[in-house]
């Protein structure tokens, strides 16, 4: 359910459970951080979805089980955070819960015009991962941070892209094309260079 295409210097994770709406099982989610941890030799990451949402983020089994307040989230985004090549987040639709987290770990965020972005886990009764927060204010700013966590607002594309959550809106057809436009320069250039730039934008 997690397809990973080590195409050269750039990886393509793929989470592949459209019937689902992308949810993310335990095993899943172990499965994603495992790959970002083994992506670190990478030069470029991109992590998309397959269907029409990229994830809705907990199995809601799973999320009863317990997986909802797993320390696992929070691994997965560290690892994503600390990939030194540039990773991009191509949003083949809505995102949702605890999956947000992988796309704020991300350097870019890209997404189809239908996207939609909220984060209830206030509703659910559940603290949102430890770092999502903090690297959304630093997005978007605190009150607006505050409008999807405590707010519980489902932002659509266009508001999105106003507020700074994404950096783009690309076409569905378009949007994995615009993603290897976006890499290629890094992948090309020196790494020590790339390292750097990166190191000197946080």
């Amino acid at each position: 359910m997690i397809e990973v295409d080590r195409g050269g210097d750039i990886w393509t994770v793929t989470i592949n459970r459209p019937d689902k709406a992308n949810s993310l099982t335990h095993a899943m989610l172990i499965e994603l951080a495992e790959v970002m941890e083994a992506a670190q030799a990478a030069r470029a990451v991109i992590l998309t979805g397959r269907g029409g949402v990229f994830s809705a983020g907990a199995d809601l089994e799973a999320a009863r089980a317990g997986l909802a307040t797993s320390d696992v989230w929070e691994r997965l985004s560290g690892a994503i955070a600390a990939l030194p090549g540039l990773s991009v987040a191509a949003l083949n639709g809505t995102l949702a819960g605890g999956a947000m987290g992988m796309a704020l770990a991300c350097d870019l965020r890209i997404a189809v015009p239908g996207a939609k972005f909220f984060y209830p886990v206030m509703k659910l009764g559940f603290l949102p991962q430890p770092s999502d927060p903090a690297r959304m204010a630093a997005l978007i700013g605190p009150a607006r941070t505050k409008l999807i966590l405590m707010g519980g607002q489902k932002i659509e594309a266009e508001e999105a892209l106003r507020f700074g959550l994404i950096d783009r809106i690309v076409q569905a057809g378009a949007l994995m094309d615009h993603a290897r436009d976006l890499v290629a320069d890094t992948v090309t250039a020196k790494p020590e260079v790339a390292g750097e730039i990166k190191a000197m934008c946080r």
